[in-house]
């Protein structure tokens, strides 16, 4: 059923103006310049971008953003995370490089991703990568480790409870879903808050709603799980 639901939703994919920034307004500001200056193949700057945090604090939401950004400027941007088995070569045809969760990467994504970065500062390209915890900490190769260090660091804060509802509440209105205050309090209080779960979940309820032609409430999230 989750699969068929995701299916029949309308897909809203991550992009900085719908990220809430709260407490880490430095670091997107610095992203928003970072995928501006991507248009130009001139202005390109190869200093490298980190950023870490807990989880649910938007580090693959950022990430997206930035790889979608680049996109639609017509851009080819290399993407690694820990679900690539078998990471490709280095393409001389990416704009930039962009690294999730590194912190999960088996050796082979490390020698990768190390082989990656080294090709982006040889052709100028930039680096854009993310982890759970400062480069330093990292349980990686002290080649790749010492790189991701290099450049801008940034740490994440999670948002707050007040914070996370106004974006759902966003997330939802960008769908045209209406979410009643009590609607709200359950999926906050009976599901994971972490952010990324929270989004996952407002798919999967409206794609259910639209199957079943239903308002999203209580009852229908209840329904939605009894038959999942």
């Amino acid at each position: 059923m989750k699969q068929m639901v995701l299916d029949m939703g309308v897909a809203i994919g991550p992009t900085l103006a719908s990220f809430l920034a709260g407490p880490n307004e430095a670091a997107l500001q610095h992203l928003r310049i970072w995928a501006s200056e991507r248009a130009s193949s001139v202005n390109r700057s190869p200093v490298p971008c980190y950023l870490w945090g807990a989880s649910g604090s938007g580090k693959t939401h950022l990430l997206r953003a930035v790889r979608e950004a680049l996109r639609e400027q017509g851009a080819r941007v290399g993407w690694l995370d820990s679900s690539v088995v078998a990471p490709p070569e280095f393409d001389e045809a990416w704009s930039a490089v962009v690294l999730d969760d590194v912190h999960l990467y088996t050796a082979e994504q490390q020698h990768a991703a190390f082989n990656w970065f080294v090709n982006a500062q040889t052709h100028h390209r930039a680096v854009l990568a993310a982890g759970d915890r400062p480069p330093a900490d990292l349980s990686l190769r002290d080649d790749l480790r010492t790189r991701l260090g290099w450049g801008h660091v940034f740490q994440l804060q999670v948002l707050s409870e007040p914070e996370r509802r106004a974006v759902l509440r966003k997330a939802a209105d960008a769908r045209g879903v209406f979410l009643g205050d009590e609607v709200m309090d359950f999926m906050l209080t009976r599901f994971s808050r972490d952010l990324g779960s929270l989004m996952e979940l407002l798919e999967l309820v409206d794609g259910y709603a639209l199957q079943t032609k239903r308002g999203v409430t209580i009852p229908l999230i209840k329904s939605m799980m009894d038959n999942s």
